[in-house]
């Protein structure tokens, strides 16, 4: 339930890039509504992905058909534990990167937890897929306007015949592309030759967030579709519209544009301010998005619970979850 100053306070739920291995090992050990989040996990999907969380190894954690649902258990694990400690905060508006928009939408109650991972698992397997169809890559852009990526992108699309495009609006000068190898290829070329100061091409063997994505849409389509929706307790804000999902088909057409469309993350968190969002809480491993919320909005709070000390140590500035 919300009190008349939980809109300020957000949570925040990562994607792909913040897994490790060991993650959630410290978590289970000490906290057991943590333990049982992976234990039904284990038992939802048939094999033990808890172990590959906590031992690896680190090669079949890093494949994506494991990844994600590795990381929406993860954080709900972590998520089931604040709220053990008594310490979950009441929120005016949750939000995750990619894949951890699944994670928020279970967070807000709009997907129940088997449900949600089953979907999780399925668009890892497909995005898996996708990539072995057509192959691509990614590549992170520092330092330069969104307006100047998107001209090379464009410029690098026309001359290949293939697509590049930007996959992620991460923050002010930070964004990520998407696409075809040879497309991407000269993408860097331009980008480099007209002032970009750091390129940094991403270990993945896929192009989210691309067109590249397209073969495997109308499988994850009928996936989401099979999928039951509840209207979420708390506003989400989803990837692609950057802004309220505010019915099931509003979550259901954002999480399927989302496979080919970029993740406009800088807006989300740009119309969360908007909202009166001031204090940002990333539940997940590592900080990836307190990191990026900074550069967004420099002036706001922000904290990342991924282990025991986190959790036993924050406490919520406004009033408990009821």
């Amino acid at each position: 339930m919300q009190s008349g100053t939980a809109a300020k306070t957000a949570l925040l739920f990562p994607g792909q890039g913040s897994q490790f291995v060991g993650m959630g090992r410290d978590l289970i050990a000490v906290l057991p509504a943590a333990r049982a989040v992976y234990e039904q996990a284990d038992d939802i999907l048939g094999f033990r992905l808890s172990d590959l969380c906590f031992d690896g190894p680190e090669e079949i954690l890093s494949d994506t058909a494991f990844t994600q649902p590795a990381l929406f258990v993860t954080s709900l694990a972590i998520l089931q534990a604040l709220r053990s400690e008594g310490s979950l905060p009441s929120v005016g508006a949750v939000a995750g990167h990619s894949l951890g928009e699944l994670t928020a939408l279970a967070a807000a109650g709009a997907l129940g937890f088997a449900d949600g991972l089953r979907l999780t698992r399925e668009r890892g397997r497909l995005m898996r897929r996708a990539g072995e169809l057509s192959p691509g890559g990614m590549a992170a852009v520092l330092k330069m306007s969104d307006a100047a990526v998107d001209e090379a992108c464009r410029e690098a699309s026309l001359q290949m015949g293939q697509p590049v495009q930007i996959a992620n609006h991460n923050a002010p000068e930070q964004v990520v592309i998407s696409g075809d190898s040879g497309a991407l290829a000269l993408a860097t070329v331009l980008l480099r030759a007209r002032g970009a100061r750091r390129i940094v091409p991403l270990a993945v063997s896929i192009a989210a967030h691309s067109p590249l994505m397209a073969s495997v849409e109308a499988d994850y389509r009928r996936a989401v579709q099979a999928t039951p929706v509840n209207q979420p307790s708390i506003p989400i804000i989803g990837n692609v519209a950057a802004g309220p999902l505010e019915s099931a088909d509003a979550i259901r057409t954002d999480l399927v544009a989302q496979l080919t469309c970029p993740v406009r993350w800088t807006d989300s968190i740009e119309r969360m301010a908007a909202m009166g969002i001031s204090h940002y809480v990333e539940i997940g491993p590592k900080d990836v998005l307190s990191k990026l919320v900074k550069r967004i909005v420099p002036d706001a709070e922000v904290l990342s619970i991924g282990d025991v000390a986190a959790v036993r140590s924050y406490a919520p500035r406004e009033g408990i979850e009821a």
